[in-house]
């Protein structure tokens, strides 16, 4: 085996030269690594082993690829098995350490290649391990320049230049976007990134993550996205993905095309759809825009799955002590290969060791020290260990979030599922309003000024639903269904609904409305009904019904609302009215709490 090792001292901390370097995928792509095509092959022990290839210049490589090895923040590992050709194996090994004086930290960056034959020595030492040194230290110095803010990324790339045509398209399509009610003037910092990014950020754009790079409004940055695919500026994807892995096992243009399971060859394990879980929204750029190849940069790279801390191969009977700090939280402990998992609450101090058996993971009290985990393989055969904190779907726009908004509701009204199909949403918020007295008001001024009263409400009410992250389902006569992702949405938004009320009274005094407010969340069927998607259970006729024992200008809100920790830091303001009634379609009486009309609703000061 022939051994090359670089080590540097770089001035940035620990954490900074690690999310640079063990984003692996970004490193490759920036050295000018070519993508490769990787093929999955399940075993008749339940595991998976993955064969890629490339072409480099002239040169096709194949070989099989070891998923990485790694412990956040410390060290990883990759190895690459040929299959043909002068090199049997090539293995990279990176370990970060602190400076004992607390300036930056040490990177000891070291290949290990297998020649297979003498025209494998020749390469490794001319031409691998020069290459590899010459990329080594081109990225370090942009890691330096990058933490001492002297650039913004340490993997920049040139911005494409489009010919002519592509350039008035991209005009056009961004003159539209400034005109929307949607785009919110980011049109033009979204076509500069898409011309600027790397592959890497274009394979699964998503805004949440984009909103917090660019320091914008989450919903700006989602109804942007949104209105872009409609004017041609990006393509959306909906992903089902694997709840072991979270990689995007199967991805369609549109719900109606999304199956309702899946099976992922790199976990070997088939799942269910969950609307709330594992449905994602994803982006890509419009192929008339940039087209983005298809492959990959690097198999299962550390930052390419940040929710994962530690991934470790352990030896059939084996245990291992494995350097880590895991900060207080809730970690899953599972294998990459298929088989049991444990949920672990871990507060501080020494972290339990983790036995692996053939039905079980176990936690143990032995531990490690505190800045160790004690990794134990009591099965016949190898098991790549994995603790991953359950955090991973903080930058994912899910499907149960995004259907619930106005803007999808507006642009993607034909966006649906199948005929028949339906899908089991774990939690909604849903709000119904109506209008009190509309019959009278009719009477009163007539069915042309009534009429325009009543869309005036319609219009302020879809309008502060949407401010609230939530979406207008539908109008059924004058009342309106509203759905929410969170329960503090639709509660902010009742209030400042009741409130505006007022304001539009004061502004029609001869013709002040009521409106009927009732909140309700919980479980829920979505299917496709006219159209549309709309939602149906015992939520629905909860939030309905609630709706019905509302008085004009009172809102009614449900025990599971009130008791919602969010929710409940809103009400702490508000004066809330206790009742019990029995509601129509409910065997046993409810319990349901009032808000009186403005004038009476804040507590006294």
């Amino acid at each position: 085996m022939l051994s090359r090792e670089f080590v540097r001292h770089l001035e940035a901390p620990r954490a900074r030269v690690w999310e640079a370097l063990a984003d692996t995928a970004r490193y490759n792509e920036s050295v000018g690594l070519p993508k490769h095509d990787i093929r999955e092959e399940p075993q008749p022990d339940g595991s998976v082993r993955f064969y890629a290839t490339a072409r480099i210049g002239f040169l096709t490589l194949n070989w099989e690829d070891i998923p990485q090895e790694w412990s956040t923040g410390n060290w990883f590992r990759h190895r690459r098995l040929f299959l043909k050709g002068p090199l049997k194996q090539l293995n990279v090994h990176v370990r970060f350490e602190d400076v004992p004086n607390g300036e930056g930290c040490m990177v000891h960056y070291r290949t290990d290649i297998e020649p297979r034959n003498l025209i494998g020595r020749i390469l490794a030492h001319n031409v691998i391990f020069p290459v590899n040194e010459r990329n080594f230290i081109l990225i370090a110095n942009r890691i330096e320049e990058w933490a001492k803010e002297q650039i913004e990324t340490p993997y920049p790339t040139e911005p494409m230049e489009l010919d002519e045509a592509h350039s008035k398209r991209l005009e056009s399509v961004l003159t539209r976007l400034d005109v929307s009610h949607y785009g919110h003037g980011l049109g033009r910092k979204l076509a500069d990134w898409l011309l600027s990014a790397q592959e890497v950020d274009l394979m699964h754009i998503r805004p949440l993550r984009l909103a917090r790079q660019w320091e914008q409004d989450e919903r700006h940055v989602i109804e942007l996205c949104l209105q872009a695919v409609k004017d041609g500026l990006l393509e959306s994807r909906w992903d089902l993905l694997c709840p072991r892995c979270k990689g995007a096992k199967i991805s369609e243009s549109s719900l109606e095309a999304l199956p309702q399971g899946a099976h992922c060859p790199s976990c070997n394990v088939s799942y269910d759809r969950d609307f709330a879980r594992n449905v994602e929204l994803t982006f890509q750029p419009a192929a008339s825009i940039r087209k983005v190849v298809h492959g990959e940069f690097c198999l299962f790279g550390p930052m390419s799955t940040p929710h994962v801390r530690l991934q470790v191969r352990i030896a059939p009977g084996e245990s291992e002590s494995v350097e880590t700090e895991l900060a207080p939280g809730s970690y899953r402990i599972r294998t990459l290969e298929p088989g049991p998992e444990r949920i672990l609450d871990f507060s501080g101090g020494g972290f339990p060791s983790v036995a692996v058996e053939e039905e079980d993971i176990a936690s143990e009290t032995d531990g490690a020290a505190d800045a160790a985990i004690m990794l134990k393989n009591r099965c016949q055969r190898p098991r790549v260990v994995i603790v991953e904190a359950r955090d991973w779907a903080e930058d994912a726009l899910t499907a149960h979030r995004v259907t619930t908004m106005q803007a999808f509701r507006h642009l993607f009204a034909e966006d649906v599922l199948r005929g028949g199909d339906e899908v089991g949403i774990a939690h909604i918020t849903l709000m119904f309003t109506d209008l009190s007295g509309s019959t009278a008001l009719y009477e009163k001024i007539g069915d042309a000024p009534a009429y325009g009263l009543v869309r005036e409400h319609f219009d302020f009410l879809s309008r502060i639903v949407r401010e609230h992250d939530g979406g207008v389902v539908k109008t059924i006569g004058d009342a309106v269904m509203a759905s929410f992702a969170e329960p503090e949405n639709g509660l902010r938004a009742t209030l400042d609904i009741r409130s505006h009320v007022l304001e539009f009274n004061q502004q029609h005094p001869a013709t002040p409305i009521g409106l009927k407010l009732g909140l309700h969340t919980g479980p829920c069927i979505a299917v496709t009904l006219n159209g549309r998607l709309d939602y149906f259970g015992s939520t629905v006729n909860m939030a309905a019904r609630l709706q019905g024992e509302a008085g004009a200008g009172e809102i009614v809100i449900s025990e599971a609302i009130a008791s919602d920790p969010a929710a409940a830091e809103v009400l702490k303001t508000h004066w809330l009215e206790q009742d019990r009634r029995a509601i129509r379609g409910f065997k046993d009486p409810v319990t349901f709490r009032r808000l009186p009309p403005e004038d009476t609703a804040h507590k006294p000061t």
